[in-house]
């Protein structure tokens, strides 16, 4: 039983050591798209393979742990928790990528806007992502919970920067390929908070054994 409790720590080390590589990379390609940074983009381009080939490892390691250990109840969800994680972080450093991808097209042409929303609507997704994992190292439902609050804000910011950039579309066509680069950052960003909600959702299944799936959150 210790060894079982012993390997469960690893497996979450594991996940704590990808996540911090998963939220360096979102803040990395944001500091590409503010800064104009090739560096900061070059960071996330590089680290990708070693997201990728860290959830192939996390991956096969809790598959082993459920089938040779056959655990129950919280050991159980724990385990299912962490797969599902590992695959929302993994979809992060994805994003993460996405971004820089725009912000290098975008690095070599004039702003279309002082950036002010996006970073805002980043360091909205950033918290969430640092909440969520927090929470889960916690066991933390209430803060998972509050994670789940911050959705609408995100949601809010994003419908606000679209409805702006296809403005300035409308009023100046040159400005159409810059603008939609900008949408697709915003539209990454505020996928990468979903994937923060997931995880937090996934947080407060494991410590309550509550599906908190598909329903306002203000109903619990």
């Amino acid at each position: 039983m210790r060894h079982f409790l012993a390997e469960l720590e690893e497996l979450q080390q594991r996940l704590l050591e990808m996540g911090g590589l998963v939220e360096s990379s979102i803040w990395n390609s944001v500091l590409a798209l503010s800064e104009r940074s090739e560096a900061h983009a070059l960071q996330v381009l590089t680290r990708e393979a070693r997201i990728n080939q860290m959830e192939i490892e996390i991956d096969d390691f809790a598959v082993s742990l459920l089938a040779l250990q056959q655990p129950m109840a919280r050991d159980l969800r724990f385990l299912t928790a962490a797969i599902k994680i590992n695959s929302d972080l993994e979809r992060m450093g994805d994003l993460a990528v996405n971004i820089v991808q725009r912000a290098l097209s975008l690095m070599r042409q004039p702003l279309v806007k002082p950036l002010i929303d996006i970073p805002q609507l980043a360091r909205l997704a950033e918290s969430m992502v640092h909440k969520s994992l927090d929470a889960f190292v916690r066991r933390d439902a209430e803060l998972a919970r509050e994670v789940l609050l911050s959705d609408d804000a995100v949601d809010d910011l994003r419908d606000a920067i679209y409805e702006e950039l296809v403005n300035f579309m409308e009023r100046d066509p040159s400005t159409v390929s810059r603008s939609l680069d900008l949408i697709f950052i915003a539209r990454n960003l505020e996928r990468i908070a979903d994937h923060s909600t997931n995880i937090a959702e996934d947080v407060v299944f494991l410590v309550q054994g509550v599906d908190v799936r598909h329903h306002a959150e203000t109903q619990h």
